[in-house]
């Protein structure tokens, strides 16, 4: 996975960088994004209307959305406490629970969804990955 992800870092390094100060604004929001959209999208995930047909399941495919949707929701919490202490290890949950989203979107025949989310996420993803250690 570490190739993989010095790759896609020498192809998103080739892209404009961000201003310094707006990394910095995202580095300091990262952890609580991180921590909010991981606590709602564990219980929208888990919500008794995904059963039902409704909510998150229906957007990204049934039962299979509703299960990717939780697992990069439980990754958006595991990276909170290294976003926050801006360790690399936050970093990598984050770059995998955005993984998971194109996943999803893929599965959900939203390919146009998942090339426009991954080119965005990981890109502010690239752009922030010096700030951890």
């Amino acid at each position: 996975m570490d190739e993989w992800v010095k790759t896609m870092e020498q192809s998103f390094a080739k892209l404009p960088a961000l201003p310094a100060n707006v990394r910095e604004v995202l580095v300091k929001i990262a952890p609580w994004l991180a921590l909010v959209f991981g606590v709602l999208g564990v219980l929208a995930s888990l919500s008794p209307f995904v059963a039902l047909g409704g909510g998150v399941g229906v957007a990204t495919e049934g039962v299979v959305g509703a299960v990717l949707a939780l697992v990069g929701s439980v990754l958006m919490l595991m990276a909170f406490p290294g976003l926050r202490d801006r360790k690399i290890a936050g970093w990598k949950w984050s770059f995998y629970s955005e993984l998971v989203s194109v996943v999803s979107s893929v599965v959900a025949l939203n390919l146009m969804g998942a090339i426009i989310g991954a080119l965005i996420g990981f890109y502010l993803l690239f752009q922030i990955k010096s700030y951890y250690k």
